[in-house]
């Protein structure tokens, strides 16, 4: 029988909304977490929610050290509002040698400075999620998705109206928008892998590749 291989322990630094997301998605991957935050409301409430969750200074290496921070291989910093604990944090996470940090950033000055420290990926959450909402609350679109530094984009959309009873494969999408239809969900059924014989319907799901600005013009097709 083979072994099913061990999923990465996760130290989880903030647990506000955004940081409490994330540990409790962990979990549900099958991660263990240990949840840290020097809010002892924050700690109460998380506490048999995660694998273990403490109360601890995360700017305070010794204290770091002391919760075993140290052997995890895989930390994310998700300290909100606090700009100067979130920095210092990082620091500690880079002092005791952690293989990959992962940060939540506010501003893209914050950003910088947490890369400098020595933040290995960095996340802007509010702007990523306000730049998502900005392209789908003008138009058609139901999910966006931007890749490669926002030049290309995955979108979930409405099919328009004038290929609606075609084959994908006579449908000329990629020649006339320049956009390829990767997935395709019809009306009570999952999601499945686009075909040339594939039949768009009126309520079916699209999932839309290519460049950003093409994929915008092609969801607002009336």
């Amino acid at each position: 029988m083979a072994k099913t291989k061990p999923v990465d322990p996760v130290l989880v630094i903030g647990l506000g909304r955004f940081g409490s997301a994330v540990a409790e998605s962990l979990v549900d991957l099958g991660h263990e977490v240990l949840g840290v935050d020097r809010d002892d409301a924050l700690v109460q409430e998380w506490s048999g929610k995660l694998t273990s969750v403490v109360q601890a200074d995360t700017t305070s290496e010794e204290a770091m050290r002391q919760i075993g921070a140290a052997d995890f291989p895989r930390a994310v910093v998700c300290i909100g509002g606090a700009v100067e604990s979130s920095i210092l944090s990082v620091g500690v996470l880079v002092d005791l040698e952690i293989p990959v940090i992962w940060a939540k950033a506010l501003t893209t000055a914050h950003g910088r400075i947490l890369e400098r420290v020595g933040a290995h990926k960095v996340v802007y959450p509010e702007h990523d999620m306000g730049e998502r909402v900005a392209h789908m609350v003008t138009g058609r679109m139901l999910e966006f998705f931007a890749l490669d530094d926002d030049n290309f984009a995955l979108v979930e959309t409405e099919p328009p109206g004038q290929l609606v009873g075609k084959k994908l494969g006579a449908s000329n999408i990629r020649r006339d928008h320049g956009v390829t239809v990767v997935c395709l969900k019809p009306e009570g059924q999952p999601f499945g892998y686009a075909t040339a014989e594939t039949v768009i319907t009126p309520k079916s799901r699209l999932i839309v590749a290519g460049e950003t600005e093409l994929v915008e013009r092609f969801a607002n097709l009336v």
